[in-house]
């Protein structure tokens, strides 16, 4: 339980899904196939590692052309990628999506009423949504003209020749621009006020909130929940004092932000002192620490986050503990050198999990219950560590040497995309130079082949002799031996 725990803390392994153990048909670089016993391939690679074929341990069935195309099936769901990251598609049951950079964007979904809706948007200039009900459909093309719904934070957005004209509605408060930001008209649900921006302005709502500004951002003043005995606070006058206050809480800056200090007692005790911020902070609480001689040393506790900087941004250490697992990050140069260590708490004797990348050297895996992997090189992997499409498409182009390990004693190792490859386990043993020379024994079996089975060698336990033949792959069953 504690390593599949750390497995799934750790995160799938970085490397390209190591092809499934089996019997491999090696016509390098053409060809590089992993077969399983039944004879169905388990994965493949062709010229090299530019097309390939392969699952995962989730039941996913990947294939693609990289770095140029990627498709992963699992179940009904079907996601597509062509010169990732700029074209991407999905489609399942009910659902279909287009994207182009996340610059234009098409989707059409079907609800539980059988309703379909459709999304279409060209950033920044054109957004819809056609839903089949005219409140909740909408055209805009910017800054011509048109109205936004239930996006960017407002339920509706209405324009006419941005900036001349912009009205943000909110909770049923509004906010009209005429021109858009200089001035501002705040009406609705209760709210008042008028901004002629950036010389002064007004708004707020009764025993709710009330905010002025002159000369923004220099002089302000907002206070929030007006029906409490104490409300929050803020004003200023940049860049010479600004204060905040709520109930336990006090923050002020002189000179700021150079110069400052805090004090909290709700809901922690915390107090900070702040000088030439941000080099210089001291700060002592309840949860929280902070010490900082910036950029030489820093070290701070926040949330159970423990954080050390030395040199910034040159190391950094974190230690937290999550789900029972302590964990240990250490950083050089944010990605020069990364690594991961997770110890169980619940069981000190278990051996902890690792994770390691030098960009761009290596990356080495070790989930702490006999599983394994290695790469070189690998400069994309501490990059996009959750990206599945930069791990299929990119990392294996430069897996100059990969190492897999199963378990101790079932590993394998790969050079220059299997033109050098061999595995051992404990039932057999296997070695490939590209198509010129392969051997392999187990359970009592060997054959040594040459020029793709050209001329081979085989023994069994009764029967040992050479023979030619036109691409012999895989070894046959010797005849029978009759009986004296």
């Amino acid at each position: 339980m504690f390593s599949r725990l750390l497995v799934g803390l750790l995160c799938a392994a970085f490397i390209i899904a190591t092809s499934l153990f089996g019997e491999e048909r090696n016509v390098w670089p053409f060809a590089v196939r992993q077969v399983g016993a039944d004879g169905t391939v388990k994965s493949a690679e062709y010229l090299g590692p530019l097309f390939f074929k392969n699952s995962r341990n989730d039941g996913a069935e990947l294939k693609g052309f990289r770095p140029f195309y990627l498709q992963i099936r699992q179940n009904e769901r079907e996601t597509n990628a062509f010169l990732y990251p700029f074209f991407t598609w999905q489609k399942e049951a009910g659902y279909r999506n287009f994207s182009f950079f996340e610059l234009i964007n098409f989707r059409r979904q079907t609800d539980s009423d059988q309703q379909t809706i459709r999304n279409f948007d060209v950033w920044p200039f054109y957004f819809s949504r056609d839903s089949g009900d005219p409140e909740s459909s909408y055209r805009a093309l910017f800054p011509i003209g048109g109205t936004i719904k239930s996006r960017f934070g407002y339920d509706r957005i209405h324009f006419v020749l941005f900036p001349l004209y912009a009205d943000f509605e909110k909770a049923g408060g509004h906010t009209t621009n005429v021109p858009w930001p200089f001035l501002r008209f705040i009406h609705g649900a209760g709210e008042h006020g008028f901004e002629f921006w950036p010389l002064f302005g007004h708004r707020g709502r009764e025993n709710d909130y009330d905010s002025k500004f002159y000369l923004w951002p220099l002089i302000y003043r907002s206070a929030k929940n007006l029906s409490e005995p104490e409300p929050d606070v803020k004003m200023g006058f940049l860049p010479f004092y600004t204060k905040d206050t709520k109930p336990g809480y006090i923050n002020q800056n002189y000179l700021w932000p150079f110069f400052g200090s805090t004090h909290r007692t709700n809901p922690a005790r915390y107090d900070e002192t702040r000088y030439f911020w941000p080099f210089l902070v001291q700060g002592r609480g309840d949860a929280k620490y902070v010490n900082r001689w910036g950029p030489f040393y820093t070290h701070s506790i926040n949330k159970g986050m423990d954080k050390t900087w030395i040199g910034w941004p040159v190391f950094k250490h974190i230690h937290w503990e999550e789900n029972g697992i302590s964990q240990d990050r250490n950083q050089v140069l944010f990605a020069l050198y990364w690594s991961l260590t997770q110890r169980s708490l619940t069981n000190p004797n278990a051996e902890p999990a690792h994770k390691t990348h030098l960009w761009p050297l290596f990356s080495s895996w070790n989930n702490g219950a006999g599983q394994r992997q290695f790469q070189f090189l690998s400069p994309f992997e501490v990059l996009f560590p959750n990206n599945e499409p930069v791990r299929q498409l990119y990392t294996p182009l430069f897996a100059i040497y990969r190492y897999n390990q199963r378990t101790p004693g079932d590993t394998s190792h790969s050079v220059l995309f299997s033109l050098l490859s061999w595995k051992k386990s404990p039932m057999e043993k296997e070695f490939h130079f590209g198509p010129f020379f392969s051997s392999r024994t187990s359970a009592g079996r060997s054959r040594v082949a040459i020029g793709l089975g050209l001329l081979s060698w085989q023994r069994y336990p009764n029967s040992t002799h050479w023979k030619f033949s036109i691409f012999d792959f895989r070894p046959q069953s010797p005849a029978p031996v009759s009986s004296p």
